[in-house]
């Protein structure tokens, strides 16, 4: 173990892994003697890499049961410090990739990231925002802005909604953009659906964001980290989606200053600064590719630096779709209902219709699928119970 963590003497490290790597050996100090039981194998030869497995060893290898109360304290410090020095070197590394090496790290990282669920959520809005925003049912709205409910059905919606950046902390963000639909439309009309998005569109929407706010929650704060979940969710082949877990990793892997907490400063910032780094990267720069599979992440590419954050192993099986989808048909024996509008049953149970190995009695008992998952049945246990029935 002592020659692990003195290994970053020999890697010229730079200003800011240096300062990562005393930060680590503060929160040691308070464990060394429980490292000191563990057992290394591997030394890595790069700053990265030896994050990542010492990292490893503190989930891993670490016997907990031996801490006192105090330590985890410090533990849990550490951790956090090797994650952001991940995530910070990861991004710093994206800035000089050629769109082939992002393209693999994309790949290569889709298990722990979900990337086929952020694929889904992507493509799936995309399909939406063909249709005015005004006529989208409210699972459609929730799941464009990011709010997660068990209205979700998981056999329409296989994604979880929350990716990229959840939005229920912003009460307000979510109780306007879920009930303005009709403002709210007019606002995302303002960024183009394909092309380069300009500078004067993009203030252009600033301004109307704001006014939305202005308008009908004028006691409230202007919430800016939602509202790059808009951007991204509209145009993913431009903007990334930031969030407070995320904000200091992203702006110090880009090299920019950290967005201001003061409204007007930080949409301008994040403009002005941390998108236009982002056009400057090779791989962003890069031309629409032949092969459909990376035709599909060139399209996102924006948005995908996300996936340069780092992502516990475990993160893909937390998602909210598959707690949806594994959970019991009935917890107790008083089972709750989601009751929906008949409109919203209409358009959940005609997508899950248009899938191709539905049978056709299946598809002519749709006004009765309807009644049962407005009832609060889900649309998988209603069509299930039809072909029970029936078959």
């Amino acid at each position: 173990m002592k020659k692990l963590l003195t290994s970053p003497v020999q890697m010229n490290l730079t200003d800011t892994q240096n300062q990562y790597y005393q930060q680590v050996l503060k929160y040691v100090a308070e464990l060394s003697l429980n490292f000191m039981a563990v057992k290394v194998v591997t030394y890595p030869e790069n700053f990265l890499d030896w994050c990542q497995e010492f990292h490893r060893i503190c989930q891993e290898d670490l016997n907990l049961a031996l801490l006192d109360d105090h330590q985890f304290k410090p533990l849990k410090k550490l951790e956090d410090t090797l994650v952001q020095a991940i995530s910070v070197i990861q991004i710093k590394l994206s800035r000089v990739m050629p769109w082939p090496i992002f393209n693999a790290f994309i790949e290569q990282n889709a298990t722990r990231h979900a990337l086929q669920e952020r694929l889904g959520l992507l493509a799936y809005l995309k399909r939406k925002l063909e249709t005015p925003y005004s006529e989208w049912i409210e699972e459609d709205r929730l799941a464009f802005i990011g709010k997660h409910t068990a209205k979700h059905d998981p056999s329409v919606y296989t994604f979880d909604v929350e990716w990229f950046g959840a939005t229920k902390g912003a009460k307000s963000f979510v109780k306007l953009f879920n009930e303005q639909s009709h403002d709210v439309c007019q606002l995302l009309e303002l960024i183009p659906n394909n092309g380069p998005v300009s500078e004067n569109q993009y203030f252009a929407f600033v301004e109307a964001y704001k006014a939305l706010f202005t308008q009908h929650l004028p006691d409230e704060k202007i919430p800016f980290m939602p509202a790059t979940r808009l951007l991204g969710m509209l145009r993913p082949d431009q903007f990334v989606v930031l969030t407070n877990a995320k904000l200091d990793s992203i702006c110090q892997g880009l090299g920019v200053t950290k967005i201001s907490q003061q409204v007007d400063r930080a949409f301008a910032e994040y403009w002005h600064e941390m998108i236009a780094t982002i056009r400057q990267n090779t791989w962003w720069q890069q031309a629409r590719p032949e092969n459909e599979t990376e035709i599909i992440l060139w399209e996102n590419r924006a948005i995908l630096l996300d996936m340069f954050c780092y992502a516990d192993e475990n993160i893909a099986s937390q998602s909210n779709y598959l707690k949806l989808l594994n959970k019991p048909t009935k917890t107790t024996s008083r089972s709750t209902t989601t009751k929906r509008t008949k409109a919203s049953a209409e358009q959940l149970v005609d997508q899950a219709l248009e899938n191709d190995d539905t049978p056709d009695f299946v598809k002519g008992m749709r006004d009765s699928i309807i009644k049962s998952v407005q009832a609060g049945k889900s649309v998988t246990d209603a069509i299930n119970l039809m072909k029970a029935i029936f078959s």
